[in-house]
């Protein structure tokens, strides 16, 4: 479902990424691991398409990320790819609903559709009653499941998350790493992560491991 080829990134002097090669398939959970600063969260943002390469390719189902313009790369990323960051970057005026809508109205979908689809994902994660919580009104916990009902909000192929549970207590990790499994084995969602957290890693199908801008397994 996602192929990247000969992704190469520099920053002025600072060559981040050397020639990374990699192949995703539906439902699978890989997590992407290595030391500060051997490239990581450059290769999630690229993958993502929220960054360009200067060199390479990449394709999620059979379309050129780097072909598109600015405009319709901005819909293909809002209509197939979601993104959990260890900060969870929840809207603190807006309720967790009115949070995890916004994708869905940026899609232009309908108000009531939007709505019930939100309603189903805050249940289907535990928050029924918090709908009208703001974020400031919940948990560590609760804020980050409610980011991980947003970045599903448009049935996305894909869920790139970046230090998921670096935020989160020991229990609230626990959570959300049996959470995003829940969400494979049900929905066959497929996740991308990039963590320092050893027991998510070892729970993945596979783990990749950088190192100085390449992937080395």
């Amino acid at each position: 479902m996602i192929t990247a080829k000969n992704i190469h990134k520099s920053y002025r002097d600072l060559h981040v990424l050397k020639g990374v090669d990699l192949e995703i398939g539906k439902g699978e959970i890989v997590s992407i691991v290595g030391k500060s600063g051997a490239g990581k969260s450059t290769l999630l943002h690229i993958l993502g398409t929220l960054d360009l390469p200067d060199k390479g390719d990449v394709n999620i189902n059979n379309v050129n990320a780097n072909s598109l313009s600015k405009n319709d790369l901005a819909h293909f990323r809002n209509d197939n790819i979601g993104f959990v960051f260890q900060f969870h970057h929840l809207l603190p005026e807006f309720t967790a609903l009115e949070n995890v809508s916004i994708p869905g109205f940026i899609q232009k979908r309908p108000e009531k559709e939007v709505n019930t689809r939100a309603k189903e994902l805050l249940d289907y994660l535990g928050l029924s009653d918090r709908l009208t919580h703001k974020p400031g009104q919940l948990s560590g916990g609760e804020q980050q499941r409610v980011a991980v009902a947003r970045s599903l909000m448009n049935s996305p192929s894909v869920v790139f998350a970046d230090e998921p549970s670096g935020n989160l207590d020991s229990a609230s990790s626990q959570e959300l790493h049996q959470l995003l499994f829940q969400l494979r084995d049900d929905f066959q969602q497929t996740f991308v992560i990039v963590t320092h957290n050893s027991e998510l890693a070892k729970m993945s199908d596979r783990v990749l491991e950088m190192n100085d801008g390449l992937l080395v397994n």
